[in-house]
């Protein structure tokens, strides 16, 4: 599936390139000087800019002259270019090279058939894909990243792509850092420079100068792309975009780009592997010919034409097709799929990782009570939370707007001195405060496990100061009580200070604790079902939170997640990676999870063989979503989780994911039936061929006929993206299986090839056709059977017991009729070379075309028999 670990490798890539940098790399062409060490005057002149960013007119003109910012720029996908790539087959091209070739000996009628064949299928495929690309950029636009950017010297959101040196941005908590620069303000930032430095934990960024030879790790007055932002906010002068960045070289060198996904590879590999088939016979077929002593102009032509008609140079049209409509039909479902191939992905998930929040519960967080030591509401309490959720200057999380929506409180008597942002590690927020008196004081608010470590004291309701071992067992039982019933419960405590107006990590000592808040979360009413529905697609679900173990073991109880098994970070941190594997598949709750743990629970359930969805909106999601098979987020979250995604979903809501599901498994169905269609049609062509010049005197089918043929036979190909699937396609979790499509390529191309023999020994023994009517007669049975072909093997089923798409029905019905009638209009019967056929003759391939569906359908039952007793089996 898709191996979604490119941030792991990378890290490791890019910790071994930094080892070997020694001082800087090459500059960007926008400045002569290393941009962390010029003083910030000096790199706004040289820059063309100013504090409060460029101008609207001068963005404009700079756009013209820099690269889009991005690493990887998208496929242009202008008519002109889109048109004249599908004329980039070396085949197509040296058909083209024939016509022109035919021309010019004089053969003016077959070189305008095969130019005019050609060209109508390059505007086939042109328009199919050029509908499927408007398509994708319009869904892609509903969920690109947008940068908060200073024009005219007014905050202004503009693409990412459109970011340019010069640009003044402001950095706030979830966003990614949009190119290379300098920082002119920082306030409390921590920016996470995993995916640049190896390093885990976030990095303070501060104002200042370095020297030239400063490695990029320690260059703290500077950010990078690649980067997001964890706490704390910024504005940040951008000095390089795009592949001028350090990220940009990186990539460059280690030409890093997004792993090719199994159904990449297996498309990639089939197609690979029908042009040597195809392309050994039609080298057997053109020197059978020669040998023969047929024209070698004519022997060629055929050749040439056949390799056109039965390799598959529509395949990814098709598939590009069938995708962005999948795409855009999981879009009305309210699923934006920014990876067309990650549908594959999705449809193929059997474990799904999710935290608990927005997931099991509403996601609406309320506080419900600040409470002191013995679980009673307390104003004290509830001064000091507030005062640490409204001061706090990092990333606005639900907990503290909770707070803060609970009820209003004047703090103009209070002044903020300084903060210590949360962390994934300690799991706490500390604010330095001065009060009404000048007093200052430290607040601090977190996980109780976290806050309880730091503290040696606790103030009872009565305001008395004890010490803290005379009453945990009492604040510990309160809190066991709490979670028990499903609260979220944080610690709060302070400490006073004499006059300091910084502080650090070190200063969260002898705390005294003061109380709890306690906040509800309800579960959602349909999470039931919604999870039952998941299990019936096959998809287990499996909760990772940051929550204790009793609150995360609640909610699990009430979501009906019967006979599970919990671990907590703790218990995972003592494990080892052998060890993990082991155990996976076994549990289905973790508590109490550290950021870089939810990536061990991922790495460990893909080992195991699964196919592993994380969905997750948060900044301590990213590296979880990178590494899992297929990546989940949501519209409303931050930059850095939904940069990171492949899927993004318009509500955190298991009962929207499901029905993404279906639509991606529906998908990949469709996608599948051409690819069926394409083994079983052209290999049995292909043998029928090889078979027929051996012991006939004459090209079997004229090239403009083959071309024909294929032009026809592509027409309701493409409306197998709108088909219908049947139920049981969409119930369970299905992978590319190259071996499965040969076995079926081999089982169902000589079924077509028995059929094609038949058709040559009525044709010729019975009938006593002569050449015109011989190639008549087979080009109709060879189109007729291609396209009814779709309508057998498009279900495991009996044909008439699955109702196809109507366009597929229609398109069908179309190509059928034009075949039959074709003969019969001279203009194009004389044009191509077709003679009127008597009723007997017609009567005869009807009754061999019912043949063919009865041997198709005989064989689809023992495959598909067989198949399923070799799994079961």
């Amino acid at each position: 599936m898709v191996p979604r670990n490119r941030l792991v490798k990378a890290r490791l890539w890019i910790i071994s390139l930094n080892k070997t940098r020694v001082g800087y790399q090459s500059e960007s062409r926008s400045l002569e000087h290393p941009f962390w060490e010029l003083p910030a005057p000096t790199l706004l002149e040289k820059l063309g800019t100013s504090i409060d960013g460029l101008s609207s007119a001068e963005a404009k003109r700079r756009l013209t002259l820099h690269d889009a910012n991005t690493l990887h720029p998208r496929r242009a996908t202008g008519p002109a270019a889109l048109f004249l790539s599908q004329f980039k087959s070396p085949l197509i091209l040296i058909l083209l090279f024939a016509s022109i070739l035919s021309f010019a000996l004089k053969d003016q009628t077959s070189a305008l058939i095969i130019a005019i064949i050609v060209i109508a299928s390059g505007i086939l495929g042109f328009w199919q894909e050029y509908s499927a690309a408007t398509a994708v950029e319009k869904l892609l636009a509903m969920v690109q990243i947008n940068v908060t950017t200073l024009r005219d010297g007014k905050p202004t959101e503009i693409a990412l792509q459109e970011i340019i040196p010069g640009d003044v941005v402001l950095l706030n908590a979830g966003n990614v850092v949009p190119g290379d620069g300098r920082l002119l303000e920082s306030r409390d930032l921590f920016v996470n420079e995993a995916s640049l430095t190896g390093e885990t934990f976030p990095v303070e960024k501060t104002i200042g100068s370095f020297p030239l030879e400063t490695p990029l790790s320690k260059r703290t007055n500077s950010v990078f792309m690649g980067s997001h932002v964890v706490s704390g906010a910024g504005k940040l002068l951008i000095a390089r975009t795009g592949k001028a960045t350090e990220f940009g070289k990186i990539s460059e060198t280690l030409k890093l780009r997004p792993p090719e996904n199994e159904f990449e590879r297996g498309i990639r590999e089939f197609g690979y592997f029908l042009m040597e088939v195809t392309l050994l016979l039609v080298m057997t077929i053109f020197a059978v010919n020669v040998y023969f002593s047929r024209p070698v102009l004519d022997s060629f032509f055929f050749s040439l034409a056949l390799a056109v008609g039965l390799t598959p140079q529509l395949l990814p049209a098709i598939v590009s097709v069938n995708l962005a409509y999948g795409a855009k039909h999981m879009a009305s479902k309210k699923v934006i799929v920014k990876r067309l191939t990650s549908i594959e992905t999705f449809g193929s998930m059997d474990i799904l990782c999710s935290d608990k929040t927005g997931t099991l519960t509403e996601g609406q967080i309320q506080l419900c009570l600040a409470g002191d030591l013995n679980g009673q509401p307390s104003e004290k309490v509830f001064l000091h939370g507030f005062l640490n959720a409204s001061l706090q200057a990092g990333y606005a999380n639900p907990i503290d707007t909770a707070v803060i929506a609970y009820r209003h409180l004047d703090l103009s008597s209070y002044r903020k001195l300084d903060e210590e942002p949360y962390d994934f590690v300690r799991k706490r927020l500390s604010i330095l405060v001065e009060g009404p008196k000048k007093e200052h004081f430290i607040v601090t608010k977190g996980a109780f496990s976290q806050v309880l470590t730091i503290c040696k004291f606790a103030e009872t309701p009565a305001g008395e100061i004890v010490d803290l071992s005379k009453v945990q067992s009492q604040i510990e039982q309160w809190f066991k009580e709490s979670c028990e019933k499903g609260f979220r419960t944080l610690g709060i405590a302070y400490r006073k200070i004499e006059n300091e107006t910084q502080m650090t990590k070190a200063s969260e000592t002898e705390m005294i604790f003061l109380g709890f808040l306690q906040f509800t979360d309800p579960l959602r009413a349909d999470i039931v079902p919604a999870i039952e529905n998941l299990r019936n697609l096959g998809i287990s679900l499996k909760i990772i939170s940051g929550d204790s173990q009793l609150v995360v073991a609640n909610a699990a109880k009430q979501a009906g997640l019967n006979h599970w098994q919990l671990m907590t970070g703790t218990n995972l941190r003592q494990m080892t990676n052998d060890a993990l594997r082991q155990r996976v598949n076994e549990v289905d709750l973790y508590a109490e999870i550290e950021p870089n743990q939810k990536e061990r629970i991922i790495l460990a359930l893909k080992q195991a063989g699964h196919v592993v969805g994380y969905m997750g909106d948060g900044i301590n999601d990213a590296s979880a979503l990178h590494v899992a098979d297929v990546g989940i987020s949501v519209a409303n979250a931050v930059d850095v989780a939904k940069e990171a995604a492949d899927i993004v979903l318009v509500e955190k809501d298991l009962m929207v994911l499901e029905r993404g599901v279906r639509e991606g498994r529906t998908t990949f169905a469709n996608t599948l039936k051409y690819v069926f269609m394409a083994t079983s049609a052209n290999f049995g062509n292909m043998f029928s061929m090889a078979g027929a010049s051996l012991f006939l005197s004459f090209l079997p089918l004229l090239p403009t006929q083959i071309l024909l043929g294929n032009l026809m036979t592509d027409f309701p190909e493409m409306t197998i993206a709108t088909d219908s699937v049947d139920p049981e396609m969409v119930e369970k979790p299905r992978r590319w299986d190259i071996r499965f499509i040969r076995k079926f390529m081999v089982v169902f191309g000589l079924a077509n090839s028995a059929c094609d023999f038949l058709t040559f020994g009525v044709l010729l023994l019975f009938l006593h056709a002569d050449i015109p009517q011989f190639r008549t007669g087979w080009f109709i049975e060879n189109v007729v059977t291609a396209a009814l072909i779709v309508l057998v093997i498009r279900t495991r089923r009996p044909f008439y017991k699955s109702k196809p798409g109507p366009y597929l029905v229609y398109a069908t019905s179309a190509i059928v009729v034009v075949t039959l009638l074709l003969p019969y209009y001279r203009p194009l019967a004389s044009l191509f070379r077709f003679k009127p056929l008597p009723p007997i003759f017609l009567l005869t391939l009807g009754l061999i075309l019912l043949f063919y569906v009865i041997v198709a359908e005989v064989a689809k039952f023992f495959f598909y028999r067989k198949e399923n007793q070799a799994k079961t089996g």
